[in-house]
């Protein structure tokens, strides 16, 4: 009696080795998620969108944010057909991830604030959370804390500020230096800042500027965020997938013409041969 073929080893044998993981955010932060996935899976194919004409996504409403990153998905899965979705935007997952698991025909990863390894992480039972002023409103951010932080203290802080220092910092040019020291600033100020010894990053921008953070709060305070939690879901489940890189990997970015020129040094640094405008 022949047995019945594994649906996992089925799934994996049937996708194009040329196919693509697809990382997307609203800019250049989910660069961070992208070494990461590098790590595990060095010989994946990679495109990276950045959503570079919406941005920033923080100061937007969800409505705005759920529908365009539905519409960008839908039109970047159909030319691209990719084997995986990653959306590597904190703001965008927990806005339109369940929206868009329910259009697209494809494994959708999500980026959630680490809310939970930090909760085990902290001595001091107080944990800052800096994001953008979209995630911290949420109520998945809600539900996160109420299961993994319980009888812990999570301070929110919005810095959109931080969003826009570190993408001049990727870019190679001056940035504002100072909406560090007010982020850290601002959580420190609340009841109980003082005792802060655990801060989750929760925006995939902010671990660009975690040197600076890092003086700004001090040498006793850890920093998290989900990047390599993130490269590890993904490559559960891309299990036994085959991959043949036939061409170099591509950053598209939306917005004008001269996106991928500002972001040349940055593109070269992270292993992209080129960027376009989608």
């Amino acid at each position: 009696m022949t047995s019945a073929p594994d649906p996992v080893q089925t799934l994996a044998h049937a996708v194009d080795p040329a196919a693509p993981i697809l990382l997307f955010d609203s800019g250049v932060g989910g660069f961070t998620v992208l070494e990461e996935v590098r790590k595990v899976l060095p010989d994946a194919p990679i495109l990276y969108a950045a959503d570079t004409a919406g941005l920033p996504y923080g100061a937007k409403t969800e409505a705005q944010i759920a529908a365009r990153v539905a519409g960008l998905l839908g039109r970047l899965t159909e030319r691209y057909r990719p084997r995986l979705v990653c959306i590597a935007c904190n703001t965008a997952s927990t806005i339109a991830l369940g929206m868009v698991r329910e259009v697209l025909e494809v494994p959708i990863v999500g980026t959630v604030p680490a809310i939970k390894p930090a909760a085990v992480l902290t001595r001091s039972g107080v944990i800052g959370l800096l994001g953008t002023e979209a995630t911290i409103r949420q109520a998945y951010v809600d539900r996160l804390e109420h299961e993994f932080a319980a009888g812990k203290r999570l301070l929110r802080h919005g810095a959109p500020e931080l969003v826009e220092a570190a993408e001049a910092k990727l870019r190679g040019q001056p940035f504002d230096a100072g909406a560090v020291v007010r982020a850290a600033e601002a959580l420190r100020s609340m009841p109980d800042g003082d005792r802060i010894d655990t801060v989750v990053l929760a925006c995939t921008h902010f671990p660009l500027l975690e040197p600076e953070l890092a003086q700004a709060f001090g040498p006793d305070v850890r920093f998290v965020h989900g990047a390599a939690g993130i490269a590890r879901q993904i490559a559960r489940l891309t299990a036994g997938q085959e991959y043949a890189r036939q061409s170099d990997d591509l950053a598209l970015f939306t917005g004008s013409g001269n996106a991928p020129d500002a972001y040349a040094k940055a593109l070269r640094r992270y292993g992209f041969a080129k960027g376009e405008v989608f």
